[in-house]
């Protein structure tokens, strides 16, 4: 791992509020937050429930931004993340994710509604540096 992409995973690991930003069906931006974590390969997931808006927004438009990692009104360094978004209900998926908060929108790790997003970055800015996925 570089040591920039090695920085942003220590950075963002722990799982967080993340804004996030999707197209409506016309195109106009949708931001909401949404909790989620990052694992060593900058993947970002998160859930959520599988008729919920952006899910549909995805499935026609998988391309998102998203912030992450400012918790405080003068925190020097976030994240700005473009990326694309991919939908899995998949068990191994669904069970990786899960934690214990979440059985306040879900049933279990097998209720039907609940899914997880994975974010594949292609871009993220950290600070004044850049990472992108066809550098790495």
């Amino acid at each position: 791992m570089s040591d920039l992409k090695d920085r942003i995973f220590e950075f963002a690991r722990q799982p967080q509020l993340i804004s996030l930003a999707t197209s409506d069906q016309d195109g106009r931006p949708q931001l909401r937050y949404v909790v989620g974590r990052v694992d060593e390969d900058l993947v970002i997931r998160f859930s959520t429930h599988l008729d919920s808006a952006k899910v549909g927004q995805l499935e026609t438009d998988n391309r998102v931004c998203l912030t992450l990692g400012a918790t405080q009104l003068n925190s020097p360094l976030w994240l700005r993340v473009d990326g694309t978004a991919a939908i899995s209900t998949e068990p191994a998926e669904r069970e990786r994710f899960w934690f214990g908060a979440l059985t306040k929108y879900f049933t279990g790790v097998d209720d039907p509604r609940y899914c997880v997003v994975m974010i594949k970055p292609t871009r993220i800015e950290f600070g004044a540096e850049v990472w992108q996925a066809d550098a790495a």
